[in-house]
C-alpha cells in the first residue's frame, strides 16, 4: 500500500470515529418532553453515559468493512452485506421503509426491485444514504470523480430517489474535500459550500447548499435550521444542507461542530453523524474530550476497525 493510499485510509476511519460519536452524541439529546432542552444546552453539559450508537453507524461499520475487503463499492455484495447486518442487529433506530426493504433484500429480493419499488416506484429519499457515507469520501480522496461515482453507488443499494443519491454524494464529496485539505488552511465556509455543490447534480439538496452558502457570517444555528431544516422531516433536502452548513463553519474543530449541530435538533444523531464524519476526515478526534469517548459505545472490530 502506497503512503497516499495508507493515509486516505487512516483519514476515512478518522471520519468513521467521527461519524460514530456525532451519531451517538447527538442521539443522546433526544430528551424527555419534561427536559428543559435549551437550558440543558446552554448548560453545555454532556448527556449520561452511555451514548449508544444507531442505525446511522451500523450502515456505516458495513460500508466500511465492505471498503476495507473490497476497495470499492460492489453493490450486489454490499447489498447483502447490509441485509445480513441487518438481520444480527435489527434494533438500531432503522425506519420502517428500511425495515422493510432489508428484510425483503436478506430474503433474497434484488435488491434493484426492492428500492426502486418504494413509494409508488419513486424509491426513498431519505437521509439514509448520507448518512453512512462521510467515510467512503475520505477513502477515495482527491479523486471527486470516484468520489461521487462511489457515493452514486452506495446509495442506491438502498435508496433509489434522485434527492437521496444527491444527498450521499454532497456528503461524501464534503468529507473527501475537509480530507485533502487537511494540514492547509480553514476554508472559507461559503466557499467550501459552494465546492460541494458544485459536484451535486441539480436536485434541492444542491439549492440547499447554494441557500446555505449565501448565509451572511454570524447566522445563527436556529435560523440556518429554520430556513435549511434540520432533518425534521427525516429526508436528504431537509438534512444535509444544514449538517454541511454546521461541518463547514468549524472544520477544525470536532466538539464545537457537535454542539453547534444538535442545536438545531431535529434528526439530531443523522445531523451530528454527518457533520461528525465530514470534520473528523479533516481534523481528527483527538480534540475529543476522554469523558466524550468513555461515553460513546466502542465501535466493534468486524467494521475493519482494527485492520488499519
Amino acid at each position: 500500500m502506497d503512503t497516499d493510499t495508507a493515509g486516505r485510509r487512516r483519514q476515512a476511519r478518522a471520519s468513521l470515529d467521527g461519524l460514530v460519536l456525532g451519531d451517538a452524541f447527538g442521539d443522546s439529546w433526544f430528551l424527555r418532553s419534561d427536559e428543559p432542552a435549551e437550558e440543558l444546552l446552554a448548560a453545555r453539559r454532556p448527556r449520561p453515559a452511555p451514548w449508544l450508537w444507531t442505525d446511522d453507524s451500523a450502515m456505516a461499520f458495513v460500508l466500511f468493512a465492505h471498503l476495507t475487503q473490497h476497495g470499492e463499492v460492489r453493490p450486489d455484495l454490499l447489498a447483502g452485506d447490509f441485509a445480513a447486518r441487518y438481520a444480527s442487529d435489527p434494533d438500531r433506530g432503522y425506519g420502517p421503509s428500511m425495515h422493510n426493504v432489508l428484510r425483503r433484500i436478506g430474503e433474497g429480493e434484488d435488491w434493484r426491485v426492492v428500492t426502486t419499488g418504494h413509494f409508488g416506484g419513486q424509491g426513498s429519499f431519505g437521509n439514509g444514504a448520507a448518512m453512512r457515507v462521510a467515510p467512503l469520501g475520505a477513502w477515495f480522496g482527491a479523486d471527486l470523480a470516484a468520489v461521487v461515482e462511489q457515493a452514486r453507488l452506495s446509495a442506491l443499494i438502498t435508496h433509489a430517489h434522485p434527492e437521496a443519491v444527491a444527498g450521499a454524494v454532497a456528503v461524501a464529496v464534503a468529507a473527501a474535500l475537509a480530507a485533502s485539505g487537511a494540514g492547509r488552511a480553514v476554508p472559507v465556509r461559503s466557499e467550501f459550500l459552494r465546492e460541494v455543490a458544485g459536484h451535486v447534480p441539480s436536485s434541492d439538496v444542491r439549492s440547499g447548499l447554494l441557500t446555505a452558502a449565501g448565509f451572511p457570517d454570524g447566522t445563527s444555528v436556529r435560523h440556518a435550521a429554520s430556513v435549511l431544516g434540520s432533518g425534521t422531516h427525516l429526508s436528504a433536502p431537509d438534512t444535509v444542507p444544514f449538517a454541511l452548513w454546521s461541518a463547514a463553519g468549524g472544520l477544525d474543530d470536532l466538539p464545537e461542530t457537535l454542539w453547534r449541530t444538535v442545536a438545531g435538533w431535529g434528526d439530531r444523531d443523522t445531523t451530528c453523524a454527518i457533520a461528525g464524519g465530514v470534520v473528523a476526515a479533516r481534523a481528527g478526534t483527538g480534540g475529543v474530550p476522554g469523558a466524550w469517548r468513555q461515553a460513546c459505545e466502542p465501535i466493534p472490530g468486524w467494521s475493519g476497525w482494527t485492520l488499519l
